[in-house]
């Protein structure tokens, strides 16, 4: 099969891609961002996905299948593009599957897309709305992403689109919003609260999408998966516990000063929304994926907590 990932570049596209790759499928990426040497196979097309020299890797390459991973999601990122490029850019991608004939489409989103308070529920199913436009507005480009890329399935019938929210990722490539926000040594907690925290490990995330996209429905039409799914690894734990296996030191912190301090004395940045997600937690339902694929997580909390804090401490 031949599969265009956009975001191919960014840690988990490249995990991606590169499974595909040893998986037989034939891969080709489109990202604004270089990604110099490589593997054998692999052709990668450095372009915004916005634009029409991406509509034209489309229209000449001809992918059956579509991974969308090219959406901003640092949380400090407030550029201008940013709403453009999440919104804009999911829907130029699924247009251009409809266009072009692609028969499978694959979005990657985030769990996030539930928010977090006082009143939610403890798991959150694929049925609940979008309530972290509500509390936590730096959220909203990708709730809307998330929800044009939802609507793909009866607006495009023809293509067998599948939307991922997947929980925090985690492991020795360091990146994502999980790992800014533990990277240093001084990890902040509003005081009075511990909430749980649910992640994955990086190589299991790349293993959930690909095993999405490879999917084929047991009846006889052999069709890929269709809706809308939650990805999650390990059981979540709670925040003081992650703070502590990742060998960092917990700095509990009064509501009132917890936005004031953030980005001084060693803390990381945070935009202010931020802050219902420090102090309640976003733990989702994967249970539907798990029925549908019979997927699992192979590595737990400890041997993913010890990959981030043994790749960390070695730099």
């Amino acid at each position: 099969m031949k599969v265009l990932v956009t975001g191919i570049a960014g840690a988990i596209g490249r995990l991606v891609a590169t499974r595909l790759l040893d998986a037989g499928h034939e891969v080709i990426g489109i990202d604004r961002r270089p990604w110099y040497h490589p593997p054998d196979g692999i052709r990668v097309f450095q372009h915004d996905i916005r634009k029409r020299p991406a509509e034209d890797v489309f229209r000449t390459q001809l992918p059956e299948a579509l991974i969308h991973m090219a959406t901003v999601t640092h949380l400090t990122h407030r550029s201008e593009d940013r709403f453009r490029i999440n919104l804009g850019g999911t829907q130029a991608v699924f247009d251009h599957c409809h266009t072009y004939g692609v028969k499978r489409a694959i979005f990657v989103g985030r769990h996030t897309y539930y928010g977090a308070g006082p009143d939610s529920a403890l798991y959150h199913t694929e049925s609940e709305p979008p309530m972290a436009v509500h509390t936590f507005p730096e959220l909203s480009d990708l709730v809307a992403a998330d929800l044009y890329a939802g609507s793909a399935l009866w607006r495009y019938p023809e293509v067998d689109t599948a939307v991922l929210r997947i929980c925090y990722t985690l492991g020795p490539l360091r990146q994502g919003t999980l790992a800014s926000f533990l990277r240093g040594p001084r990890v902040p907690m509003v005081l009075g609260f511990d909430p749980l925290f649910q992640f994955v490990h990086e190589l299991d995330a790349a293993d959930a999408i690909c095993t999405a996209l490879g999917h084929r429905d047991g009846g006889n039409d052999g069709r890929g998966l269709r809706g809308v799914f939650n990805v999650a690894g390990p059981p979540p734990v709670p925040l003081s516990v992650m703070i502590r296996q990742a060998g960092r030191v917990a700095v509990p912190l009064p509501e009132l000063a917890f936005n004031l301090l953030l980005g001084r004395f060693g803390l990381p940045r945070l935009p202010p929304g931020a802050l219902e997600h420090v102090k309640h937690p976003v733990v989702i339902d994967s249970s539907a994926f798990h029925g549908a694929t019979g997927w699992q997580a192979k590595h737990d909390e400890d041997t993913t907590l010890h990959d981030f804090r043994v790749a960390t401490d070695a730099r």
